[in-house]
């Protein structure tokens, strides 16, 4: 017979998996602290929304306090880590990438298939680009790029170096050999990736359940809808390797109040009696990106406004999720004024549901993002229900 969970602890379990509410430590978060995390959450969705902080940075803040960020970029741009479309694009450990490899087989045939892919018509752009990556070692797209290549009328503006670049990399002939400045440096794999990697070959029913299962660990619990979004598998895959993984004991079925559809826990997953967290939370944070699951679990209805016409946005323009011990109990509009050094809170709104202490919770966590980010002060606009308590907060 399945186990019953409450709504409660199903939220707990959720955000105890993701690394949340752990005792507080004295240790500075450093290179074997993000290693763990990037373990235990499988990926570290990628952004290039600068608007307040890139969107990787802002999990491991949530969870680990302040930190910094070139630290974390020793990691990431590490030869532990590489980058592929995961969830979206992602840094990954890079032992995850060869489970990832039917994935740039499809993305393969599609494009040879089609006739009239970018691809077809440019065949000699790509073969030209990896004999340029095998001379040369790894290159941005900025290095590569020549006055023959002209921009495309689209506002971002990629040439046919960076598209063709792009279709190598979703195919793996290139591969991630870290950033500089945000901007990709690609590279054949052979120039940056271990042979022990390269030379992998993971059956395609066997590279399911392995992403699967650690899709469900990084969930604690969840649907098979909420398990298979977290790597962007289809059910058809998905929920095979969720049997194979429920008939071997490393996945437990559960039913779970007001939850339509069946769930699945994983057995190393903790039941906290309690929550303690507090949190400010990307928009891309595995918590809330699948925006069903975060309204299923927490009851928060929540939508990205970035590309909302602005007489549309209901919360404002980059609004981030905050959390309070076991719930989502608001939202802030964030940005980060460099120029000036403040930390601009442009809206802040509470939930029906918010505790009367959601703005006290939620300022000292300010005061920390506004010291983490080297900012000198933080400024609250009237915008938005929790505004006024929350500037009084600041203020005080």
């Amino acid at each position: 017979m399945a186990q019953s969970l409450s709504p409660a602890l199903a939220r707990r379990v959720a955000l105890a998996a993701q690394g949340f509410g752990r005792p507080p430590t004295d240790v500075v978060p450093g290179v074997r602290q993000f290693g763990a995390l990037i373990d235990r959450l499988g990926l570290l969705q990628i952004d290039s929304v600068n608007v307040f902080e890139r969107s990787h940075y802002l999990p491991v803040f949530a969870r680990l306090g302040s930190y910094d960020k070139a630290q974390l970029d020793r990691v990431t741009y590490s030869p532990r880590i590489t980058e592929y479309w995961a969830h979206e694009a992602s840094f990954i450990p890079v032992d995850t990438l060869p489970l990832l490899r039917w994935r740039q087989q499809q993305y393969r045939e599609r494009a040879e298939a089609d006739s009239d892919s970018w691809f077809t018509a440019n065949r000699p752009m790509t073969e030209w680009l990896l004999a340029e990556l095998a001379a040369k070692g790894p290159m941005r797209a900025s290095e590569i790029e020549h006055e023959s290549n002209t921009r495309s009328g689209s506002w971002w503006g990629w040439s046919d170096v960076k598209r063709g670049l792009e279709t190598l990399f979703r195919w793996g002939d290139v591969v991630s050999a870290g950033r500089t400045r945000f901007e990709r440096v690609y590279a054949l794999p052979e120039q940056v990736l271990p042979s022990s990697v390269r030379e992998l070959h993971v059956p395609r029913d066997e590279a399911m359940r392995r992403l699967v299962s650690i899709s469900a660990r990084a969930h604690g619990v969840g649907t098979a809808d909420d398990i298979a979004d977290y790597f962007r598998l289809k059910a058809v895959d998905a929920v095979p390797a969720i049997r194979q993984l429920e008939e071997a004991g490393e996945l437990l079925p559960v039913t779970i109040d007001g939850w339509a559809k069946s769930a699945w826990l994983h057995r190393d997953a903790r039941l906290p009696r309690r929550m303690n967290a507090t949190a400010i939370l990307s928009p891309f944070d595995p918590v809330v990106w699948a925006r069903s699951r975060a309204l299923r679990l927490f009851d928060f209805h929540y939508r990205i406004e970035i590309y909302t016409p602005k007489p549309k946005r209901v919360f404002g323009y980059y609004v981030l999720p905050v959390l309070v011990d076991d719930q989502v109990v608001g939202r802030v509009d964030l940005k980060n004024d460099r120029q000036a050094g403040v930390l601009r809170v442009r809206a802040a709104w509470a939930e029906e549901s918010a505790p009367d202490e959601t703005a006290a919770r939620l300022a000292p966590v300010l005061r920390q993002t506004m010291q983490w980010q080297g900012l000198d002060s933080i400024e609250v606009s009237a915008n938005g229900n929790l505004a006024a308590a929350l500037a009084s907060e600041v203020a005080s």
